[in-house]
């Protein structure tokens, strides 16, 4: 490949001739590891154990937080304790993920887990943590260690991995500039969570009429399923069709997103004749509802034609709307008091599936008229767009990041 002046071909890529390559131990004061065990776990104290699944994305990840006791706590930090500014790195199951140390909060390295800590004179902490995300820094740690995110890497692996490193003043610069791509990331993550915390409550406020809009009065009824929908078995017989290479998808609960579009990537092919024996039961073009009764259970999906012609497996409940908004039908069967009835039935149960009289016995919260049942679809519908928007909007920031690290920390483009 051919290197345009001014630049250099390195392990860790293309850089400017002005950056150097480092390695690990070079960059920071201090590297060290887990001893490769993982403290006596406690059921709560004020010492988290940083275990791999802690680390993702440069985030630290509270899901499955352990702890440890004060003793256990002080023996594995005899060597460093964690502090603000460290960096913590996986060597394997995923290798190479990594976040900062949180603030005010006293951690100590699990299994597989070690630490980075810059020199303050030299490497910027938030500089090195962006280095370590980026692509040609992690494609050169997996070569070493045999090419896969699975893999298992040394400790030496760890300390030794080589690193770009600009000018301290560029890296500053670097770090800021991605940072702050980071701070409108953290806003539109809290703006989503709290529009969602109040499309919630708006459910269950008007899902179960608690509060009625303007203009609507009268008495709510409990009805079963089966009289206000034809809840229709897509596959009587139950048994899989024989799999043939060219043919339609047979498609299952799993198959499917909320929307209604196909999200598998291993689609079971049946021929086209069980489309045409289907036909007769269903017709995609009828607003139908699936209603998940194998394995996820409970699971509410919004049916619709697909460019693709498809069959529906046994594994959801066809759901056809008589006297009920379609609309309001899928919000409702999404709603606590749905999924109450499930948690009930699944109690002290070992079965992962329910039978289409369970789905046609499910009590439906249904309001006086249908216009009140829309406009209920239609505010909850205003709610999802909202979040749908700020949902696109972030990708959008998540790819510009994506290509701000890709220009920054190669050095294709300068700040200084």
């Amino acid at each position: 490949m051919e290197v345009k002046p001014g630049y250099q071909q390195t392990e860790v890529g293309v850089i400017p001739e002005e950056w150097e390559v480092v390695t690990a131990t070079d960059a920071c004061e201090l590297v060290v590891d887990c001893k490769n065990r993982t403290p006596p776990v406690v059921p709560d104290s004020d010492f988290a154990v940083v275990r791999t699944p802690n680390v993702r994305n440069g985030q630290f990840v509270l899901d499955e937080l352990r702890f440890t006791d004060e003793e256990s706590y002080r023996v594995w930090t005899s060597r460093a304790v964690p502090q603000l500014g460290d960096i913590m790195i996986t060597r394997e199951a995923p290798l190479g993920e990594v976040c900062a140390v949180p603030p005010n909060r006293k951690v100590c390295l699990g299994q597989r887990m070690m630490l980075y800590r810059p020199s303050p004179d030299r490497t910027s902490s938030n500089f090195l943590l962006y280095s370590l995300m980026s692509e040609p820094v992690r494609e050169n740690l997996f070569r070493k260690i045999g090419g896969s995110t699975v893999g298992h890497a040394k400790v030496d692996d760890i300390r030794f991995l080589q690193v770009p490193l600009p000018p301290l003043p560029e890296q500053r610069a670097i770090a800021e500039a991605l940072s702050d791509v980071d701070g409108l990331l953290g806003g539109l993550d809290r703006l989503i969570a709290k529009k969602r915390d109040l499309k919630q409550a708006a459910m269950q406020q008007l899902l179960t009429g608690q509060t009625r809009l303007p203009g609507f009065h009268g008495e709510w009824e409990v009805k079963r399923l089966d009289e206000i929908a034809d809840v229709i078995d897509p596959h009587p017989s139950h048994r899989a069709p024989d799999e043939v290479s060219n043919g339609v998808p047979f498609v299952g609960i799993g198959d499917l997103d909320e929307d209604g579009n196909l999200v598998g990537s291993k689609l079971r092919y049946v021929d086209r004749t069980v489309l045409v024996e289907h036909a007769a039961r269903y017709n995609l073009d009828d607003q139908l509802i699936g209603l998940g009764r194998v394995a996820s259970i409970g699971k509410v999906v919004c049916l619709k034609p697909l460019p693709e012609g498809f069959a529906i497996s046994p594994t959801l409940g066809v759901i056809r709307g008589r006297i009920v908004q379609r609309g309001y039908l899928l919000y409702a069967l999404r709603s606590k008091f749905i999924t109450a009835q499930f948690t009930r039935i699944m109690s002290g149960s070992t079965r992962s599936s329910v039978g289409m009289e369970v789905l046609r016995k499910l009590n439906v919260l249904l309001p006086p008229t249908t216009e009140e049942q829309t406009a209920i679809a239609t505010v909850l519908s205003e709610m999802d767009g909202e979040l749908a928007v700020l949902e696109q909007r972030r990708e959008k920031t998540r790819a510009l990041k994506q290509a701000m690290m890709q220009e920054l920390l190669t050095g294709r483009t300068r700040l200084i």
